[in-house]
C-alpha cells in the first residue's frame, strides 16, 4: 500500500492538470469570442439603421453592450481575460517561479492554492454573466468548478499545498532515505565541505611550498622558528600513582641492602 503523501501528490497534481485544461480552453474559447464579437459588430454597423441601434441594449448576436464605447470596452474584457489566464498557466507551470515570488508572491511557492482558485472563480463567473456561445458556457463553467476545487485544497493544505505537489519536492523525499536535518557540525569535518581541499589549495613556487604545510617534525619547527614563533618542549610528567623518581647524589649515598646469611644458604 502506498503512503497517504503519495495519494496527496498525485490528487494535488491532478487538479493541476484539471485547472491548466480548462483555462487553455478558456484561452481558446476567449479568441473566438472575440473574433465573433468583431464579426457582429461590423455587421450590425453595415446593415442597422438609427432606430435599430437605439432598441437594441446589446448588439445582436455578440457579447457587446449597445452603449458609447462599448466595443471598446468588451474587446479590453477579452484581453484582460486572455492575460489573466497565461499568467495563471504559467504559475501552475511554475516558471519563471522566481517571478512570480517577487512580485506577484500571492502565485507563488510561499502561498497555497487560495489565491489561484479565486481568480479562477473570478475569471468564470466574469465570463458567465454574459450571454454566450455553448462552447465558452462549458469551458467558463468547468474553470469556475476547478477555482472552488482549488479554494477548497487551499483551505486544506494552505501554505504548504504547492510543496506537496511538486516534483522536484517528490524526487528529493524520494533519495532520502531518512529526514533532512540541517548539519551543525563544523565546516572542516563535513565531508561534502570545501574546505578542506581550499586549505591544500596552492599557487605556484614558494607560494606553493608555504601551504602545503611541513608538519610537526624538525621542518616544521624551523619554519616556525623563522616567522617567530616559539614551540617548547613539553613538560615530563608522571601519573600519580607512580613513585617519585630518585635522585643522582641519594642514589650514590644510599647503603647497599645487604643479606644476612642463612644457614640454608648455598
Amino acid at each position: 500500500m502506498l503512503p497517504p503523501r503519495t495519494y496527496v501528490f498525485f490528487g494535488l497534481n491532478a487538479v493541476r492538470i484539471l485547472g491548466i485544461i480548462s483555462m487553455l480552453l478558456v484561452f481558446a474559447s476567449s479568441i473566438f469570442v472575440l473574433v465573433h464579437d468583431v464579426q457582429a459588430v461590423n455587421r450590425f454597423m453595415a446593415e442597422a439603421s438609427e432606430s435599430d441601434m437605439q432598441d437594441c441594449d446589446y448588439i445582436p448576436g455578440s457579447t457587446v453592450p449597445n452603449q458609447p464605447a462599448g466595443v471598446f470596452w468588451a474587446v479590453v474584457n477579452r484581453l484582460l481575460i486572455i492575460f489573466q489566464v497565461i499568467i495563471l498557466i504559467l504559475s501552475e507551470v511554475g516558471w519563471p517561479l522566481a517571478f512570480f515570488d517577487r512580485f506577484f508572491p500571492v502565485l507563488g511557492s510561499a502561498f497555497g492554492l487560495g489565491a489561484l482558485g479565486i481568480f479562477q472563480a473570478l475569471i468564470g463567473a466574469a465570463i458567465l454573466s454574459h450571454h454566450v456561445d455553448d462552447f465558452t458556457l462549458v469551458t467558463a463553467f468547468f474553470l469556475f468548478a476547478i477555482g472552488c476545487l482549488n479554494m477548497l485544497l487551499g483551505l486544506i493544505f494552505r501554505e504548504g499545498a504547492k510543496a506537496r505537489r511538486s516534483i522536484t519536492n517528490w524526487r528529493a523525499q524520494a533519495k532520502s532515505v531518512l529526514p533532512s536535518a540541517e548539519d551543525f557540525r563544523p565546516a572542516f569535518v563535513r565531508p561534502n565541505s570545501s574546505f578542506v581541499p581550499s586549505m591544500f589549495k596552492s599557487g605556484a613556487g614558494e607560494e606553493r611550498a608555504e601551504k602545503s604545510g611541513f608538519g610537526f617534525g624538525r621542518q616544521g619547527e624551523k619554519a616556525a622558528g623563522l616567522k617567530g614563533f616559539l614551540i617548547s618542549k613539553p613538560l615530563e610528567s608522571l601519573p600519580r600513582y607512580a613513585p617519585p623518581p630518585r635522585s643522582e647524589g641519594s642514589r650514590s649515598n644510599s647503603p647497599e641492602p645487604q643479606f644476612k646469611s642463612s644457614k640454608y644458604a648455598i
